[in-house]
């Protein structure tokens, strides 16, 4: 079923009201999903090249600094040990890949997690339309005034704008992050404490990738597949003489 949401202009005027689809906005919200999603999305981004060195690469330390017995110290057997100044470092951080699998269908029931919580928990805002010649920060202010928005602010628009006029008004504010249906992220909406979507960008939703149906990819059968169902079907053949 449908949601009905509120639906203004750039004044703050009520302009209608706009169907929430239901399979984005009225989905079963887990955190757990959620939770996964965000950190595999975060894991992904990590350079990996933190790197140390053992005490076999560190340069030097190739002679014995003393004798084993007699000196009344401790034996050593080189000054590159890890115990050492300047020595190596034992089970230090090497590089590697921190990037977590994640499949298609996680990332789209988080997004539709996310999505519903923002809905539920009143974060959403719909504008009907923003669409300017020339960047104007002021304007932009403006509108998030007339929604009386504030904290960190993520805007969601269909597709970007020719002209770049919407984007280049809303980048100069502080706070204020610009997403795309297509590619919206998961952490971009829980991070938010608002969201404000555009009309347009609500219907974008419904076709983007990332929310788009479950389907499987169904395969051709090949070659054995085929012999293997006529040798079946002879068989059957056989059986019913």
């Amino acid at each position: 079923m449908m949601a009905s949401f509120e639906m203004r202009d750039v004044t703050g005027k009520k302009t209608g009201s706009l169907d929430l689809p239901a399979e984005i906005f009225d989905s079963k919200v887990s955190v757990p999903l959620m939770h996964q999603v965000v950190v595999a999305g975060l894991a992904g981004i990590r350079a990996g090249t933190h790197s140390t060195k053992t005490r076999g690469e560190v340069r030097g330390g190739g002679r014995k600094p003393w004798r084993q017995k007699g000196t009344g110290r401790a034996r050593q057997g080189s000054i590159r040990s890890p115990q050492w100044v300047g020595g190596g470092v034992a089970h230090g951080p090497t590089p590697r890949d921190h990037s977590q699998k994640v499949n298609k269908k996680m990332r789209r029931g988080a997004l539709r997690s996310a999505l519903t919580d923002a809905l539920q928990s009143g974060k959403l805002a719909v504008v009907d339309e923003l669409a300017w010649d020339e960047p104007k920060t002021k304007q932009a202010a403006g509108v998030l005034d007339r929604f009386e928005l504030a904290g960190r602010i993520l805007l969601v628009l269909p597709v970007p704008t020719e002209s770049g006029a919407v984007e280049k008004s809303f980048r100069n504010l502080p706070n204020v992050k610009i997403a795309y249906a297509r590619g919206l992220g998961t952490y971009d909406v829980l991070l938010a404490d608002r969201v404000l979507f555009t009309a347009a960008a609500i219907d974008g939703l419904t076709k983007a990738p990332e929310l788009g149906p479950e389907t499987r990819e169904t395969k051709a059968p090949g070659k054995a597949e085929k012999a293997e169902k006529a040798e079946k079907a002879e068989k059957a053949e056989e059986v019913a003489e």
